[in-house]
């Protein structure tokens, strides 16, 4: 407890250059916690995105579909089994049917996919209503990130190419019957939504899919011949990876930045042994022994942290807490990077990362309080009274 008393006065007494690494500190753990909670925040928001847009509760998968090779739509499509074929009468699934296709707006041409979804599906927020037919044209749906990159409007009237099951290429024209605003890119980017039917009549591939979409409910899902089952592990393991990096990249640069911080509160306890000789001589002399001047130094240094806890908490909690209210506005390019990400990010601070992120910073600034006190234990009792330091 003396030690601790001790500590806090020689603390106060420094005055100014006390503060500013106790401001420096703060800073620090205001940052960690902050970029923690931005990915974290991203991280909640795009899952739930992509839950309510595009994967739904999981899917079943063709056994030859690889989302990565367009080549492999040729031959990813089956019949629908019959288990699936009882989920989608009860509305516990929507099959999806996916083909090659070239769209040419303006008389400009460009490779999409086309992907034929029930206009009438309600487990995902796809606008899928809006492709209902009342006439003999085809209405279609895109995303915004489609009709920015074809310069195509709600209501335009733009031809499709396409090849059938059986090889032969076929055209038409189509409406586009409404523009939906997604934050998963990956409905949206080089793909235009038809009526399943219409996509299953024009391929030649009557009652098929390449996927089927799960609602989100959905507790067991069966093992199907043919078909393979995606839970979240697998859908979402791209996303994962990107997080993972990102929180690798944001940890390096905040760790370069913490360890500034450090520096500063080192450089302040060799200064202070260099200019404190006198005193520690003193206090020894008194009795104090050479470990528990160690420990007084280390104590010193060690509190630069607990101040910064004090001081982080009085200046940035306002601040997170605005930012985690209003959230943080992405620039518009970013829509076009290929991934779930939403235009305003709201981070998440959960009280483990809070808590985890303090134990590091006063750790951290304990251990670099302690190596430069270690001199003092070198010290001879004669050179201690005489108030000099090796």
């Amino acid at each position: 407890m003396l030690a601790f008393k001790l500590a806090y006065k020689n603390l106060v007494g420094a005055g100014l250059r006390t503060w500013l690494n106790v401001f420096v500190l703060s800073l620090s753990l205001v940052l960690l916690v902050m970029a923690w909670g931005i990915l974290e925040g991203w991280n909640i928001q795009a899952k739930k995105d992509m839950k309510e847009w595009e994967v739904g509760g999981g899917e079943y998968w063709h056994d030859r579909y690889d989302p990565y090779d367009p080549l492999s739509l040729n031959d990813a499509h089956g019949l629908l089994p019959t288990e699936i074929e009882k989920l989608r009468t009860n509305g516990n699934a929507v099959p999806v049917l996916i083909t090659q296709a070239t769209v040419y707006p303006e008389g400009r041409m460009k490779n999409i996919l086309l992907k034929g979804i029930d206009p009438s599906q309600q487990i995902i927020r796809m606008p899928t209503s809006l492709m209902k037919e009342d006439s003999s044209t085809i209405n279609a749906i895109i995303g915004i990130r489609m009709a920015n990159a074809t310069k195509l409007s709600e209501n335009d009237i733009v031809t499709i190419r396409w090849r059938d099951a059986n090889g032969t290429f076929d055209a038409k024209e189509i409406r586009i019957a409404g523009i939906f605003h997604s934050n998963v890119a990956t409905i949206d980017n080089n793909q235009i939504w038809l009526p399943l039917d219409r996509l299953q009549q024009m391929t030649s591939m009557k009652g098929q899919a390449t996927y089927i979409i799960l609602k989100r409910d959905i507790i067991y899902a069966p093992t199907i011949p043919g078909w393979i089952h995606k839970g979240y592990d697998v859908l979402f393991a791209d996303f994962d990876t990107i997080i993972k990096t990102k929180h690798i990249a944001s940890s390096t640069v905040y760790l370069i930045l913490l360890s500034l911080a450090l520096l500063a509160v080192f450089d302040t306890q060799v200064l202070s042994i260099f200019r404190r000789e006198k005193e520690i001589g003193t206090d020894i002399a008194l009795g104090m022994t050479r470990w528990q001047v160690v420990w007084l130094f280390t104590v010193e240094g060690a509190m630069h942290a607990v101040l910064a806890v004090i001081a982080g908490a009085i200046w940035g909690t306002p601040l997170l807490y605005l930012l985690a209210k209003y959230g943080l506005a992405m620039p518009k390019g970013t829509e076009g990077y290929g991934f779930t990400l939403a235009e305003k990010i709201y981070p998440v601070y959960g009280a483990g990362t809070i808590i985890i992120m303090s134990v590091i910073v006063m750790a951290a600034t304990a251990i670099v309080s302690y190596i430069p006190s270690r001199k003092i234990a070198k010290m001879k009792p004669t050179e201690a009274l005489r108030g000099k330091v090796q």
